[in-house]
């Protein structure tokens, strides 16, 4: 498949997967049960979501389309599949069902999947690596932001 195909195809999959999780998510961080939270001091306002994802998901859609061009085997598609249902799930668990030691336990595993991609194929695509590096950036201040809310409520 062509590098166009191929990155339409992933980004089409990635913000899917940020649709489905918001949709998921219920009220999310406008509800009360996260406004009543005591949060990190660190934590961003609400709009650096938005742009952070965005920038994450373009950047992982083509980290992945190289990925798929470049490798020979099939592991980074059980890897992304992982990466998928474990990033929508986040959103459940942590807002709507209101888990944060769950959604901490995902996040921490979404962290490590993220850092499996960087680490495995750094070898293979090398420089074009540091596509996966705004993601797993991200999701170490995710856990750091999550874990707060599960030590300090």
């Amino acid at each position: 498949m062509q590098f166009g195909k191929l990155l339409i195809l992933y980004l089409v999959l990635n913000f899917a997967a940020l649709g489905i999780g918001s949709w998921l998510m219920g009220t999310g961080p406008t509800g009360q049960w996260y406004l009543n939270l005591n949060k990190a001091p660190w934590t961003p306002p609400g709009w650096v979501f938005g742009f952070a994802w965005t920038t994450i998901m373009v950047c992982f859609s083509f980290y992945l389309t190289y990925l798929t061009l470049f490798s020979e085997d099939n592991y980074y598609k059980g890897l992304f599949a992982i990466q998928w249902v474990l990033n929508v799930s986040w959103n459940l668990i942590f807002f709507n069902l209101k888990l944060p030691l769950l959604g901490l336990i995902i996040i921490c595993l979404l962290t490590i999947v993220v850092f499996m991609f960087l680490f495995k194929y750094w070898p293979l695509l090398k420089l074009k690596s540091i596509l996966v590096s705004p993601y797993a950036i991200w999701l170490c201040i995710a856990v750091s932001l999550n874990a707060y809310i599960v030590f300090k409520n």
